[in-house]
């Protein structure tokens, strides 16, 4: 299926890892342009070297960006409008989990997480939506959001009512930017194979006294109908999908992908 991405810019935050690495991967191979921004800036040269031999395309960029200050923000988009000068995609990716007490952390943290999940996402927006339309009539804006938006884990409070807030975000921005062509959106993973996660059942195998292996098992047996967890492609792809064109009615919408693990209807 041709998605018509072919020579669409591509702006994905948390890009050189997890989710936001398949997600550039998908976009490059459906010919877009792609600019990537991370804090590593290491590691970041290292991916979109790699993924300009992998796609034989020079039409990818890393930017060093840390998107909880404003300031460095900014740099990203006076980088876009020299070398790019466009955006017709923005995917809002980047994210970690928090894991604390609602009654021991401390009013830093929480403004962390604020500023890492919302006013990042806020932020970016700003400063994109002006350069949307530009090549193409229709912009799209993808929020990462997730399962525990809706359904929260009780060991980070802090990552369920951020994540929850930037679902909200997601809703009155659509309202607010349809009349200028540019339709915006959520998504929700459950259970995805990331890097984090293979970092977090080293730790917690171990205190088990499991294997990663078991401990994957467990927990997807615990929280999906499915019963395993996704690749990070599965969940690329959705984001690519929603991008094109094939999903131009859909607008203002969190799509849960997570193996049926949400419990709920809403």
């Amino acid at each position: 299926m041709d998605l018509g991405l072919k020579d669409r810019v591509v702006l994905i935050t948390g890009g050189s890892v997890g989710i936001g690495l398949g997600v550039a991967k998908n976009f490059l191979a459906e010919a877009a342009k792609v600019v990537i921004c991370a804090r590593d800036s290491k590691r970041l040269k290292e991916v979109v070297l790699n993924l300009q031999k992998e796609y034989n395309t020079n039409d990818v960029w890393g930017v060093p960006c840390d998107v909880t200050k404003q300031e460095s923000i900014v740099r990203l988009f006076e980088f876009i409008k020299d070398k790019v000068g466009s955006i017709d995609i923005l995917i809002n990716n980047a994210g970690s989990g928090s894991e604390e007490t609602n009654m021991e952390a401390p009013d830093e943290k929480w403004y962390y997480y604020w500023d890492l999940h919302v006013m990042a996402a806020v932020r970016m927006c700003r400063l994109c939506v002006p350069l949307m339309g530009k090549t193409h009539s229709e912009g799209v804006i993808i929020n990462t959001v997730s399962l525990c938006a809706t359904q929260p884990l009780y060991y980070e409070p802090i990552y369920n009512v951020t994540k929850a807030a930037l679902n909200m975000y997601t809703k009155c921005l659509a309202e607010e930017l349809i009349k200028h062509n540019i339709r915006v959106m959520a998504v929700s993973p459950g259970l995805v194979l990331t890097p984090d996660w293979y970092k977090t059942a080293g730790i917690l195998s171990k205190k088990e006294g499991i294997t990663e292996e078991q401990y994957f098992e467990k927990i997807a047996k615990s929280m999906t109908p499915i019963a395993r967890y996704a690749s990070v492609d599965e969940i690329a792809a959705f984001y690519v999908f929603l991008a094109s064109s094939k999903a131009s009615y859909c607008l203002g919408t969190n799509f849960h992908v997570d193996g049926g693990a949400m419990r709920g209807i809403s």
